[in-house]
């Protein structure tokens, strides 16, 4: 990859983190426990990396602001609208995924 400055590598790293919000707002059929099980993270994971990256600059974000902008509207909203119960089979999994070491 050729050298690139660090403000044009931030403004791409923003751009992928855009696409990817985007994608998943695209795809609520992908449920956040198929995520964890997949890839290790999910939406919420996401919303809280926000938040945490705005409390390290001292920028008032609070948990529900960053999980809206991450699901494009109120988390409970998106819930409500989108999230199904979790399988035995996705407990289960997600039960595993979590004792591993990270």
């Amino acid at each position: 990859m050729p050298e690139i400055d660090p403000k044009t590598q931030t403004e791409l790293e923003a751009a992928v983190f855009r696409r990817l919000v985007s994608h998943l707002r695209n795809r609520p059929d992908v449920q956040n426990i198929d995520l964890m099980n997949l890839a290790g993270f999910c939406r919420n994971c996401l919303s809280n990396w926000l938040k945490d990256a705005a409390d390290e600059r001292g920028l008032p974000l609070t948990k529900d602001e960053s999980r809206e902008q991450v699901y494009g509207m109120p988390y409970e909203a998106w819930k409500a609208q989108h999230q199904a119960e979790a399988t035995p089979e996705q407990q289960a999994a997600f039960a595993g995924r979590q004792a591993e070491p990270h």
